[in-house]
């Protein structure tokens, strides 16, 4: 499972990283939601790093009130405000792409291929 985790964690990397190389602005807002997501599953995974699985995710009497016993619940509360903070800033790129492909006419980061386009007419 680990090596699934891994692998799914890479590929989402990669393909972020490949997309935030693209000239187009939503390929580079699609790359960072990637990055995003691949960070999700990471900071989710450290969760269960050196706990095992089946442990109580709250406080119960007659056990000991230590780590040893229970879920860590942090990385799970930051994977939650990580998602709601990417979701956002996705839907502000959106905003902020269709904006500028108005006031340009391109959808091209540096915004050079509409001059050229239009000098070749």
């Amino acid at each position: 499972m680990e090596l699934i985790l891994a692998l799914a964690i890479g590929v989402l990397t990669g393909s972020g990283v490949w997309l935030l190389l693209r000239p187009r602005t939503f390929q580079v807002i699609m790359g960072l939601s990637l990055l995003s997501y691949a960070v999700n599953l990471f900071i989710f995974s450290m969760g269960r790093l050196g706990l095992a699985i089946d442990k109580e995710p709250v406080l119960q009497p007659g056990v000991p009130q230590d780590l040893a016993h229970y879920a860590d619940p942090m990385p799970q509360a930051l994977t939650l405000t990580a998602i709601v903070i990417g979701f956002a800033m996705t839907a502000l790129f959106l905003v902020v792409l269709l904006a500028s492909r108005g006031m340009a006419g391109t959808d091209h980061v540096d915004g050079t291929r509409a001059k050229d386009a239009q000098e070749m007419l």
